[in-house]
């Protein structure tokens, strides 16, 4: 649902827990309940569930079209499904503004210009679309067409993110991708004369990647002078044949040297390293992630796609039917909700920290009550504790993870874990 969430290698499990889930010593005895003064930022995301091949190492929610096609799984119906699915939605969201609009996959890039302008009118119809708002949409080299780049822009797409992983046809070719380096650089030509924002998706740490064949995919993506790159340490997935037949990894401290050359290269380039695995800059930040990570709201439409919606009566969490046949039979019944649940008022500090402590600025301190609607003194213990263990930096205005934390974000994390 954003640029690939590929967790870097030495943000780590930890070796053991910083204290138990349930320590009473160190939480209050019964959370108090939260109390939203306003609801947060709202963004959209648009899932689409296809794509040409599946890779080894992917989880995400994609399901490789067959050469017959999916049966009643053609664009129009699913265009159709998704704009239904938004109508469905708006009494949960009626009258708040969308600041972005973020359209991932499977490969979105699949849909043609036609269907993406159907789909967008009807976003602006339904919905009081910000006229400023980020619209991102996710595109595979393999996919990429000079004449759909120009449409996808007229119809209102502003971003592009292009899932090049690499520019090695050796390493595109193990990660099983469908397209090679030369189709790579064609399609950020392609790309970049449609569109002044740009994302390109790295991966480091591939089979038989060396520190050196790294930093060359990254000179060569740098080359190019877009404004943002996502950089994800390759991770072995459960469910994915990657996992059940591993390829041959650089060892862990040959990928930590990787992390650290990748890092220092970007920031002698002139790109901030504003979040986990992002890169950009000074005003190339993705806004859309920037409100996953400040713990804002999202409608999440399509098959599989999770939502997140605040009101004065606590935080929600939504996932659609998560196969796209499952979630065309439910669009046909106005039934599009797998799963819902009210998040507990103990689990809203573990869920903000989770996501504010991948941002390396972290976030202010009044964020916090704005988002859970709890105030920061519930969490007072755990802050102490994290500052003590060298995780987080604290002053007058922000709380941020420090270059420890940062490294070992697990161990930030697991502190403020609580038992229901």
């Amino acid at each position: 649902m954003t640029e690939r969430r590929i967790i870097p290698l030495a943000v780590r499990a930890p070796d053991a827990p910083g204290r138990p889930r349930g320590d009473a010593a160190a939480q209050p005895e019964a959370a108090a309940a939260p109390a939203l003064q306003s609801p947060p930022p709202l963004a959209l995301y648009v899932h689409y569930p296809w794509c040409v091949r599946k890779c080894p190492y992917c989880d995400f929610n994609s399901h490789q079209l067959r050469a017959d096609g999916d049966a009643g799984a053609t664009e129009e119906v699913y265009v159709d499904a998704l704009i239904a699915d938004i109508e469905a939605a708006l009494p949960q969201v009626w009258g708040r503004r969308i600041h972005s609009v973020f359209i991932g996959g499977g490969t979105p890039s699949l849909m043609s210009a036609a269907a993406l302008d159907r789909l967008l009118t009807a976003i602006r119809t339904l919905l009081p679309l910000d006229p400023l708002a980020e619209i991102t949409l996710e595109a595979n080299p393999g996919t990429a067409e000079a004449a759909r780049f120009r449409d996808y822009r007229s119809a209102g797409v502003n971003r592009l993110s292009i899932g090049v992983q690499s520019f090695d046809d050796a390493h595109l070719d193990r990660l099983g991708r469908i397209h090679d380096g030369a189709e790579a650089r064609r399609a950020i030509e392609m790309a970049l004369a449609q569109f002044e924002r740009v994302n390109l998706d790295l991966m480091y740490a591939l089979p038989q990647q060396t520190v050196a064949g790294a930093l060359a995919d990254l000179d060569i993506a740098l080359a190019f002078g877009t404004g943002h790159l996502s950089c994800y340490h390759l991770t072995l997935e459960p469910n994915t044949p990657f996992w059940h037949a591993p390829p041959p990894l650089p060892d862990s401290d040959t990928a930590a040297d990787m992390q650290d050359a990748l890092e220092a290269r970007l920031a002698a380039s002139g790109f901030g390293h504003y979040e986990t695995s992002a890169f950009a800059r000074p005003g190339q930040e993705c806004r859309h992630n920037l409100n996953y990570w400040s713990f804002g709201d999202y409608l999440g439409i399509g098959a599989g796609a999770h939502g997140k919606l605040s009101s004065h009566t606590g935080v929600v969490r939504e996932m659609r039917h998560k196969h796209p046949g499952r979630y065309l039979e439910g669009a046909r019944a106005r039934d599009f909700v797998q799963e819902r649940r009210e998040v507990a008022a103990a689990e809203l500090p573990f869920e903000f920290m989770m996501n504010a402590m991948r941002l390396t600025a972290g976030v202010p301190r009044a964020l916090f009550a704005a988002r859970t609607g709890l105030p920061l003194a519930s969490i007072e213990a755990e802050l102490v504790e994290a500052r003590r263990l060298g995780l987080v930096d604290i002053d007058a205005e922000r709380i941020r993870p420090s270059e420890r934390g940062r490294h070992f974000l697990n161990d930030l994390l697991t502190l403020f874990l609580r038992e229901g």
